[in-house]
């Protein structure tokens, strides 16, 4: 009773720890430390290397374990497969020439990484620091996707080349580490592991059920079960990763395996992005920093620097990750200035969830002892306090000139031809074009827009034109199925935002469920008269040039975390709404206001732009 007694107190011990760290982070404004390295550190203190006030049992055992899953499960789910499509746009460098390839440098690079791991680990061996080159060359080559994106997301590069060859290298490096981590179990897991062979039964199972749930997905009566107590999406999603953690654990490859395979499966299905911010509000907000924080406390520090081998070893150790990731970022060179690429290699240093998964693996089969265990993560942990404060100070904001969205009209008429003589040319640079054959809108001279002419709406002519290398495409001419059809292959070129006339119910259907925003006269005409009824004042806004809603992006970090009760701008500006992620916000004094915010607000147009500059342009 005592022994369960204990094990509560710990837990809650763990519980509070994990509470405090994320408050703790923010009232000092430590931004530059990720919040699960904060937990590790946090686990440390209260731990074997601090006051040891925990004693691990029971409770946090079976939690820890879980949390390990969970997050293993949100790191496949974190995955965007459209990265490997390859159909982006081309992004002119602000040198004029165009960016490279995303798949294939991403690609080359990852290569490079594996083979400079592999000869690394080679030196460990021959140093008497570890006796398997496969485990070494796991540890140094895996980057963590959980530092990354968060990383990317805070500069504004997660949308640019450079980003996506950041992103794209860590998705390849955590999809293959993954891989290699189960095929290393099966190799030198001993008698109690299965053949490899038998991963095919977990990989089979995996796409048995992406297709049944591919089958179920857009069936009325799950869409109706969704919603309420039932909240069947998100019971088939703990359903998908308990059988293959089970079949993972009988096949003899790690659970986490199974995780990942579990998470990949249902990235594929494409969720329902509620339910997505469901699963991270329970992963994040209580299972998985309970993982981490356990992850300090079996640290023994103390222990780790009675070893001169191990002592060594860890300098060691970092160098060779320095090393592994700042020469395959050498290759951006030919497109990128050297404190780009070097910016690159420092975050590709970041390291955590994998490492704690080949470590803790390593040890569990004895191929390391738990000292060695301990230094792995410890230097895991130190790479992600320093790269990500390396990147920030190496990729400046100061750098970025104002970027002008290119968007391409579809049809010259009298609806798209008013609204490009009103975008702003500072802001949006169009381009019009029509078919020679028909006749362009008598009501808007011709003479004032630069206009295109092509030999016909054809969606192959229409690419080979250059039409959707493009921001944002329009498509507007009179015949809706034609319409759809250039929407529906511009999405598939790759075109970030594509908006299309379609006046059927059922065409409107499947061009939303494409990815295709939709506009319709007939229901744009009958909701303006509708608010003209109820709510004229808010028409009027919309309508009167006075009283434009403006929206603008918030990037100036001198910005970030600050409450708008002590926002400094006094200018004739409100700010009526903030879309965050996917998230939208009614803003009132105690909203903070954060990196990568869309403010949507009114008031004059002088102001409004001084405003736009403060937020956007920053130096």
């Amino acid at each position: 009773m005592e022994h369960g007694s204990a094990s509560l107190t710990s837990l809650v011990i763990v519980v509070i720890a994990a509470f405090l760290t994320p408050i703790i982070l923010h009232r000092f404004r430590l931004k530059a430390i990720p919040v699960v390295v904060a937990e590790i550190i946090v686990g440390l203190i209260i731990g074997q290397s601090g006051f040891d006030l925990v004693n691990e049992g029971m409770w946090l055992e079976t939690l820890s374990t879980l949390g390990f899953i969970f997050l293993m499960f949100l790191s496949g789910l974190e995955i965007d497969f459209s990265a490997f499509a390859g159909k982006k746009k081309k992004e002119t460098l602000p040198g004029g020439g165009e960016a490279p390839n995303t798949l294939v440098v991403a690609s080359s690079m990852f290569l490079f990484i594996l083979v400079l791991s592999l000869g690394l680990s080679y030196l460990f061996v021959l140093a008497g620091f570890i006796d398997n080159v496969f485990l070494m060359t796991l540890i140094i080559s895996t980057i963590s996707l959980g530092v990354v994106v968060p990383t990317l997301k805070d500069a504004q590069m997660l949308r640019s080349n450079i980003g996506q060859i950041v992103l794209l290298v860590t998705v390849i490096a955590d999809l293959s580490t993954m891989i290699l981590l189960a095929v290393f179990v099966s190799i030198y897991g001993g008698e109690d592991s299965s053949s490899m062979w038998l991963l095919l039964i977990l990989f089979g199972a995996g796409v048995a059920i992406y297709f049944i749930g591919k089958y179920f997905q857009n069936r009325s009566f799950v869409e109706t079960m969704s919603k309420g107590t039932i909240q069947i999406d998100t019971r088939a999603v703990f359903t998908i990763i308990l059988i293959l953690v089970g079949i993972s654990e009988t096949v003899g490859a790690e659970n986490i395996l199974g995780a990942f395979l579990a998470g990949v499966v249902v990235a594929l299905l494409s969720p329902n992005q509620e339910m997505v911010k469901r699963l991270d509000s329970f992963g994040y907000g209580f299972l998985i920093p309970i993982f981490f924080v356990m992850v300090g406390v079996g640290i023994n520090i103390p222990k780790l620097f009675q070893d001169p081998k191990i002592l060594l070893l860890m300098p060691l150790l970092f160098i060779a990750l320095v090393i592994a990731k700042m020469i395959p970022a050498l290759i951006l060179r030919k497109w990128y200035s050297w404190k780009e690429v070097f910016a690159t290699g420092s975050i590709l240093t970041a390291k955590l969830s994998l490492v704690i998964a080949a470590a803790t693996i390593g040890e569990k089969m004895g191929l390391i002892s738990t000292r060695m265990e301990g230094a792995l993560i410890l230097v895991s942990v130190v790479s992600c306090l320093v790269a990500p404060v390396i990147f920030k100070k190496l990729y400046s904001h100061g750098e970025e000139t104002e970027h002008v969205q290119q968007v391409a009209f579809i049809g010259s008429n009298r609806m798209t031809l008013p609204v490009v003589r009103e975008l702003d040319p500072k802001l949006y640079e169009t381009h019009l074009y029509h078919t020679k054959v028909d006749k362009i809108d008598d009501k808007v001279s011709r003479s004032c827009f630069e206009i295109n002419e092509v030999e016909e709406y054809d969606a192959k002519l229409l690419e080979e034109l250059g039409v959707f290398n493009v921001d944002l495409l329009v498509a507007s001419i009179g015949d809706e199925q034609l319409n759809a059809e250039i929407a529906l292959y511009a999405k598939e070129q790759g075109v970030e935002r594509v908006i299309a006339r379609a006046e059927s119910p059922e065409l409107d259907q499947k061009l939303r469920e494409n990815g295709v925003e939709v506009f319709s006269v007939f229901l744009s005409s009958k909701a303006l008269l509708k608010a003209l009824i109820i709510a004229p004042n808010v028409v009027d806004i919309l309508t009167n040039q006075e009283s434009y809603l403006y929206q603008i992006e918030m990037n100036n970090e001198d910005y970030d975390g600050m409450y708008i009760r002590n926002f400094p701008f006094t200018g004739d500006v409100i700010m009526v709404r903030i879309f965050r992620d996917n998230e939208s916000i009614i803003p009132h004094g105690d909203t903070e206001l954060k990196i990568g915010d869309q403010l949507v607000v009114t008031g004059s147009s002088e102001y409004v732009e001084e405003l736009r500059f403060d937020l956007e342009f920053c130096e």
